[in-house]
C-alpha cells in the first residue's frame, strides 16, 4: 500500500482497516505518520496500547499500526493460526502486504513476546525491536506473576507502581481481561515457551528491552535476563513504573524508546 506524501504540519487521520493476510484476517488500527512503528499489545487488549500509538505517532512523527491481535476483542482467529510464532508470521506477512521497510516492532508484555519472535524471522523488513516488560521466556528463581481469579485491583496491584494511575475496567469485568483466554490459545497455560530463552541468541537485528522498575508481574530481574539472552541488547529500567510503561509513564517510555533510536 503506497503511502501519499504529507505537507508538513499536517496529520493523516487514524483509520481502521481489515487486511486479509493468507487465512488470517487483521484488524488494524494505522496511524501513518511515515516512520513505520508496529505496536503490539499485551493480554489486556489492544485499548492498552492506543494512547500509546497517538503519542508515539504525533511526536516521532511516524507511522504507527496498532493490530488488534486476531481472537482479541471478539475478530476472529482461523483455525489455522497456531502459537506465538504462527502469529508472528502472520505480522512480518501483513509488513510485506503493506509493502513496508524499516520497521521497528515495540511490544508490551504478551507482545513484547511476539516482538521476539519477530525479531527471530530475520525479515528484511523488520530493523529493530523494542521488548517492554515482555513475557515469554522461563528464568530460574523469577517466575511470573499468575493474574488467574485475581479481582482488577488485585491485578492493579502487581502492574502499577501507583495503582490509582490503572484505568477503569469494563462494565462488568470482574476479573483479568476477557482477552485471557485468546491469550492462553496462543501461549498455553503457562504463558511461556521454554525454547525461548535460549533461542533468543539467535536474534540479529538491534533490541532494546525496557522495563518498569515496580512490575510486579514480571521483575526487573526476569527483564535483565530477557536482555542478557539478547545478543548486544541495551537495558533500560523505568522508575516508579510497573508492566505498563505505556499506560503510567508514557512520556518516560517514549524518551527511552526515541534516545536510542529505536
Amino acid at each position: 500500500m503506497p503511502s501519499t506524501p504529507v505537507p508538513a504540519g499536517t496529520l493523516r487521520p487514524t483509520r481502521t482497516v481489515t487486511t486479509p493476510v493468507g487465512p488470517v484476517e487483521l484488524t488494524v488500527q494505522d496511524r501513518d505518520r511515515t516512520r513505520p512503528f508496529l505496536l503490539l499489545h499485551g493480554g489486556g487488549g489492544v485499548r492498552t496500547m492506543a494512547g500509546f500509538a497517538d503519542l508515539l505517532a504525533e511526536r516521532a512523527r511516524a507511522r504507527v499500526l496498532l493490530p488488534t491481535h486476531p481472537g482479541f476483542a471478539g475478530t476472529h482467529k482461523p483455525d489455522g493460526l497456531v502459537g506465538v510464532i504462527g502469529l508472528a508470521r502472520a505480522y512480518v506477512a501483513l509488513l510485506e502486504e503493506l509493502d513496508l521497510t524499516d520497521v521497528t516492532v515495540v511490544g508490551n508484555s504478551f507482545g513484547g513476546w511476539l516482538a521476539a519472535e519477530i525479531a527471530l524471522l530475520d525479515s528484511p523488513r523488520v530493523s529493530g525491536a523494542v521488548i517492554i516488560d515482555g513475557v515469554g521466556i522461563e528464568v530460574a528463581g523469577h517466575p511470573m506473576t499468575s493474574l488467574a481469579g485475581m479481582t482488577p485491583q488485585q491485578i492493579s496491584g502487581y502492574s502499577f507502581h501507583d495503582p490509582s494511575k490503572a484505568p477503569v475496567p469494563p462494565a462488568g469485568q470482574t476479573g483479568p481481561s476477557p482477552d485471557l483466554q485468546a491469550l492462553i490459545r496462543y501461549t498455553g497455560p503457562t504463558m511461556s515457551d521454554p525454547t525461548l530463552i535460549d533461542r533468543l541468541a539467535g536474534v540479529r537485528l538491534p533490541v532494546h528491552v525496557i522495563w518498569g522498575e515496580s512490575d510486579g508481574v514480571v521483575t526487573p530481574e526476569y527483564g535483565r535476563a530477557y536482555a542478557a539472552a539478547v545478543p548486544g541488547a541495551a537495558f533500560t529500567l523505568l522508575p516508579r513504573t510497573g508492566h505498563l510503561p505505556q499506560l503510567e509513564t508514557p512520556e518516560e517510555l517514549l524518551g527511552a524508546i526515541l534516545d536510542l533510536g529505536a
